[in-house]
């Protein structure tokens, strides 16, 4: 890619691993100075307890050929998230993309169980943290992002509108991810006036590095995780939607998708992206064709 980002300034909250950081890692390899942030550093790991590190997810944007920068952010935390917008203000004066992409609620999940059975605690902190962390950040940021025109915001979350429609099997899970999309949508409605734009991205069945440990398989022999769950044999990397991200934001004309909902394959197609493996993995469009029943293999063919 084109160092199209250089001289621009992004901020991808919540980018440890899984798509915030190839996000960043890609915003990087565009050229973009990139604030990268999370819970979990070399010293200390989160809730998650996962080893991925917000200073290796740096390394990885200088690496690609942008500016890497880790800040330790609990982005529940106001005051932790306003001091690391004053740092990027006074350091740049700027902030041209934002990436919401906070999240960290897997554990709290209970699939199948209706609201009265699902841990309230639980429930409640996963919204605490794939909604009120977005919210905190940017209600500090946009102050910082409005102050030159073309600023993006990109929320992350999970399904696409369309496919949101659906019940998610769990009130605590569909009621914090289909919220994001109605935060990129108020937000694209906020921003416009300043020349800003908003928009909400997933992808589609992820191989982040959670997901490979759930299944038990690495990056290099992924396909064994379909003998688990079927559609997994539709699933993407992380680099996938990282790639459409920057291109998104590369994009002079982007604000034509302002409140939009773009799945990583619909960016892909606009950009003439492709996965890691030069496919272009579509599970929406199979599961809007094909239902989301695992009763049997899955035949990829047309849809990667």
């Amino acid at each position: 890619m084109q160092q199209t980002l250089h001289g621009k300034i992004a901020l991808v909250a919540g980018a440890t691993r899984g798509c915030g950081r190839a996000i960043a890692v890609e915003l990087g390899r565009a050229g973009a100075t990139v604030y990268v942030t999370g819970r979990t550093t070399r010293e200390q790991r989160s809730e998650m307890n996962r080893p991925e590190t917000i200073e290796d997810t740096a390394d990885l944007v200088t690496a690609a050929g942008g500016t890497g920068v880790a800040v330790r952010v609990d982005h529940l935390e106001p005051a932790e998230v306003a001091a690391l917008v004053a740092r990027i203000d006074a350091a740049h004066g700027r902030l041209d993309v934002l990436v919401n992409d906070v999240w960290g609620g897997e554990g709290h999940v209970e699939w199948g169980k209706p609201l009265w059975e699902h841990s309230l605690e639980g429930g409640l902190r996963m919204m605490r943290l794939g909604l009120h962390t977005h919210i905190i950040t940017s209600h500090a940021a946009l102050p910082l992002l409005i102050r030159n025109p073309g600023g993006l915001v990109v929320e992350v979350t999970d399904g696409t509108d369309e496919f949101n429609r659906n019940y998610r099997d769990s009130f605590f899970y569909d009621l914090t991810k289909t919220s994001v999309s109605r935060i990129a949508l108020a937000q694209s409605a906020e921003l416009k006036p300043f020349g800003g734009s908003a928009v909400v991205v997933t992808p589609g069945f992820l191989r982040s590095e959670f997901m490979l440990d759930h299944f038990g398989i690495t990056e290099e022999n992924w396909r064994e995780g379909a003998a688990k769950a079927p559609h997994f044999i539709l699933s993407e990397t992380p680099t996938y939607l990282g790639r459409g991200v920057a291109a998104l934001a590369s994009d002079p004309d982007r604000a034509r998708f302002t409140g939009r909902s773009l799945s990583s394959t619909q960016l892909a197609q606009e950009y003439g992206l492709t996965d890691v493996d030069g496919s272009v993995p579509d599970i929406w469009r199979y599961f809007a064709e094909h239902g989301t029943a695992e009763d049997g293999p899955v035949d990829p063919t047309g849809y990667r």
